[in-house]
């Protein structure tokens, strides 16, 4: 077995570092993103490192092919964050790493920069202490994963042949909680849009002109709230189409999941669940698909009637459903509503990403089962769903014609995209030794791995 630092903070130190570089891939400079990328590609120096450019942000490469006769695993992960949200609602500083208690907080922090800076660790240690890796690996860390990975589609077809992997294992992602271990068979997909709603050419008094003008906030609303019904069904012709029902099966499998709807209340502060009838909180989670309101962009607290206004939607989508179905059903219901004196229109955004699932028997699966149950013995692995979206394991799926393993050491409630994002410095260490027990087995032969068949357009 590897011998990994007993001392945590020359690891907190490191990524404290990588935490201090800004690296919003929404709105940061190409400076920072190329300081992000370079701090990665250093790190790799042993696997020749580099990072290479992209039409958007740099993507950070690296390859070690010296285990003949052994799998070739791509390792992925992104060094982009979210932005801050409200500075006023962070305790500290966002990029500058705060130790607090057994946890530490930063921006990016659990999301992806710590999970990415375990398997560093690892491949480092493997190098210095057995002069070799047991895997064939390459490495791809990404600087677009939070805009929606815009870039990936065409970098991965000009380099598929040098990217050509058996499996790929994500270091992005999240475990379900951290009372016990787990591995995710499945990701929702997505399709993001606007729905833009515009009046007059520009924004007028409400005095001089209220109650003569269509009001585009006014319309805005309506079609918002036709987009689902009271009990919390969405309520556009064709969204569910494709979807399989519930099974039996299924329903009791997650019926056996502990989960508890109070306690989830009360983490939330709320006082009452609520979502589409007929099926329980963990199945919403898990299996059904959403449609979202995220916000409203128009006027403010002055005396105007806004001259437009836009509301913001995602779509999370599960196995059956196709981005661009789900998109014209959402399109078709907007446009079958007429209101007078208002232009309205759709905006998609780019990038629609379909549902992602890995079979529970896959060799993949089955290994890293094992492996955590390593890191965490006496402990049963939860094989969970994640409601969010990572949209480069269909491109790898589709592209590569490899399924990927998500195997990070984040947790589903450090936070992730919000004020005080934080990650369990427990989690540093115990995902060292997964991730090098994980190596180790799918090396030995006794989890064979076979690729799926590539699908092509």
């Amino acid at each position: 077995m590897l011998t990994f630092d007993s001392n945590d903070e020359k690891y907190i130190e490191e990524l404290a570092t990588y935490v201090s570089i800004p690296s919003v891939s929404r709105d940061a400079t190409p400076e920072t993103m190329q300081e992000a990328s370079s701090w990665l590609a250093h790190q790799l120096s042993f696997a020749d490192g580099r990072v290479v450019e992209t039409d958007g942000h740099p993507v950070v490469r690296a390859d070690w092919l010296e285990a003949p006769g052994a799998p070739t695993i791509l390792v992925y992960g992104h060094y982009d964050v979210q932005p801050t949200g409200d500075l006023a609602e962070w305790i500290t500083p966002p990029f500058e790493l705060v130790r607090d208690g057994d946890v530490m907080r930063g921006r990016g922090v659990t999301d992806d920069k710590g999970p990415v800076l375990i398997v560093l660790k690892v491949a480092q240690a493997f190098m210095a202490q057995e002069g070799k890796l047991p895997l064939n690996i390459k490495f791809l860390f990404e600087g677009e994963e939070e805009i929606g990975s815009p870039n990936l589609p065409k970098f991965l077809q000009e380099h598929a042949q040098e990217l050509a992997a058996d499996l790929v294992i994500s270091a992005d992602g999240a475990m379900w909680r951290p009372t016990e271990p787990s591995l995710s068979i499945a990701s929702k997909g997505l399709v993001t849009l606007d729905i833009e709603v515009t009046g007059a050419k520009e924004d007028l008094h409400s005095g001089r002109f209220g109650g003569t003008v269509a009001n585009p906030v006014h319309v805005l609303t309506e079609i918002l709230a036709s987009l689902h019904r009271g009990n919390g069904q969405i309520a556009v012709d064709g969204f569910y189409d494709g979807i399989a029902p519930l099974t039996d099966k299924r329903r009791k499998e997650i019926a056996e999941v502990s989960f508890d709807d109070k306690n989830y209340m009360e983490n939330l502060g709320i006082t009452e669940v609520f979502g589409e009838a007929g099926f329980t909180t963990l199945e919403r989670l898990w299996e059904r698909p959403t449609l979202e309101i995220n916000g409203i962009t128009a006027g403010g607290k002055y005396t105007v009637i806004p001259h437009i206004a836009t509301g913001h939607i995602s779509a999370r989508l599960v196995p059956g459903q196709l981005p661009d179905r789900v998109l014209a059903a959402i399109s078709k219901h907007v446009e079958d509503q007429k209101f007078d004196g208002v232009r309205v229109r759709l905006i998609p955004d780019k990038g629609g990403v379909p549902a992602y699932t890995i079979p529970a028997d896959h060799a993949a699966i089955r290994a890293a089962k094992a492996a955590l149950e390593v890191v965490y013995p006496g402990e049963s692995v939860l094989l969970a769903v994640i409601g969010g979206t990572l949209p480069a394991t269909a491109l790898f799926e589709k592209i590569l014609g490899a399924k990927t393993l998500f195997f990070s050491f984040s947790t589903a409630d450090e936070k992730l995209h919000a004020p005080n994002e934080f990650m369990r410095i427990s989690r540093l260490r115990e995902g060292m030794r997964a991730w090098e027990v994980l190596w180790r087995l799918l090396a030995d032969g006794a989890h064979r791995l076979a690729k799926v068949e590539k699908t092509h357009e």
